[in-house]
């Protein structure tokens, strides 16, 4: 019997700490917490990460300055700039493919929030090409409509713009996140930073395709150059 309380950190629940204090019950809410969260009572705090730690899903124990919290923090951030992309610009396909970006991105926070020793027993949603593939379509169809750019933009020119400006930039960080774990020889899926390549990707063209629908005229950097002595 071990009476401690089991802290486990998972985006599907916000990152909410949850107490299980019986091992069987334990090590059957690890593998069962997607299942289960959804008719659970959760309590929001539990003070089990007051001294600045938290669990992994598996029950392992890190500081919250780790590699690893620091990379799914940074995957529901993007998450939430994600969502609020979709509220400001409200055209109905879009809306559609930013709400399976955002199920995705729980995908890959549920993926980096496990322990890797002990995730294959674990019963987790997978991250596929296929969605890889479904980003790529949609920037080859975005495309379709959009000028050839013919110089580098400068991001503005309205707030549903540099919103999505915004979420691309925080993309590029959650996948120097992956990077920097994976040159730490700390285990991530492959797959996942080359979403998080795409997906960053796809953001630059919605801005630009955002800019076509609203009739925002793209902002073209002009680089100062001093003049040859």
């Amino acid at each position: 019997m071990d009476n401690s309380w089991l802290s486990t950190t998972h985006p599907i629940s916000a990152y909410i700490e949850i107490s299980v204090t019986d091992e069987p019950f334990r090590s059957f809410f690890v593998l069962n917490l997607i299942e289960l969260l959804p008719s659970m009572a959760i309590k929001i705090y539990t003070k089990t990460g007051d001294k600045g730690t938290t669990s992994l899903i598996g029950g392992t124990k890190v500081p919250k300055s780790h590699i690893r919290i620091e990379t799914y923090g940074t995957i529901d951030e993007l998450n939430s700039h994600i969502g609020l992309v979709a509220d400001l610009f409200q055209e109905p396909h879009t809306a559609t493919v930013l709400k399976e970006i955002q199920d995705r991105l729980f995908t890959i926070g549920s993926s980096l929030a496990c322990d890797p020793d002990k995730e294959p027993l674990m019963r987790l949603p997978d991250l596929k090409e296929t969605d890889i593939t479904a980003l790529e379509n949609e920037i080859d169809k975005m495309n379709e409509v959009l000028e050839p750019m013919k110089f580098f933009i400068l991001p503005g020119g309205h707030p549903t713009i540099s919103s999505t400006h915004i979420a691309r930039c925080v993309c590029r960080r959650a996948e120097r996140n992956c990077v920097n774990m994976q040159e730490q020889e700390l285990f991530v899926d492959q797959l996942v930073i080359k979403y998080l390549n795409r997906l960053s990707d796809y953001l630059f063209v919605l801005a630009r395709f955002e800019a076509h629908q609203l009739g925002v005229a793209e902002q073209a950097w002009k680089p100062r150059i001093a003049p040859n002595p």
